[in-house]
């Protein structure tokens, strides 16, 4: 039995481990940078101070909860050896991970049917910097599908179970980041107007 071979395994599990929170923090430090650009801004004379975000980002909001409640349920699935459920729950956080966009998508018809443009003469900075936050966040979430695509195949694999969690811990990790992200810039945008 060779020792070296289970702690060089949990060495490099320590180190993916260690360049996901870099990506993450790295990822943080650009939100906080657009959303302190947006609190600067603010002070513009041509803010609109009577701006209100869609419904659609509230029903986003709820779906996305939802899904890291579901990514949370297959991963105890698995724990326990239900393949079958958290099969349903993996497919099921795929579903709102898609449902989420499509609210977003709605969102921006509606601030679009209110007569508010993200780009050109007739847009506005508080609009823009709407655009440009929830584009970034809606990057992030597509790395975040990928992710979730990237579980299902391996839950399909069979490569997850009791002791050999690391890919999908790391996975279910960037989705909740994913997910807090969105809760943060929506609280953000609700509340400091």
């Amino acid at each position: 039995m060779d020792l070296t071979q289970g702690s060089d395994e949990k060495k490099r599990g320590r180190a993916k481990k260690m360049m996901l929170w870099f990506g993450i923090v790295s990822m943080t430090m650009t939100f906080a940078g657009l959303t302190s650009a947006y609190v600067v801004s603010k002070n513009r004379p041509d803010w609109l101070n009577d701006f209100e975000l869609p419904m659609a980002f509230l029903w986003s909001t709820i779906v996305i909860i939802a899904s890291s409640f579901t990514l949370y349920l297959s991963k105890r699935m698995i724990l326990s050896g239900n393949r079958k459920n958290a099969s349903a729950f993996l497919i099921g956080t795929l579903i709102l991970a898609i449902l989420f966009i499509v609210f977003q998508f709605y969102g921006f018809s509606d601030i679009l049917s209110q007569g508010y443009w993200f780009t050109g003469a007739e847009s506005t900075v508080t609009t823009s910097f709407i655009y440009i936050l929830v584009c970034v966040h809606l990057a992030h979430l597509m790395a975040g599908i990928i992710v979730l695509l990237v579980l299902i195949y391996n839950h399909f694999k069979q490569r997850y179970k009791v002791g050999q969690m690391l890919g999908f811990e790391l996975g279910e990790t960037f989705w909740h980041f994913v997910d807090a992200l969105w809760i943060f810039l929506i609280l953000f945008f609700y509340f400091y107007r």
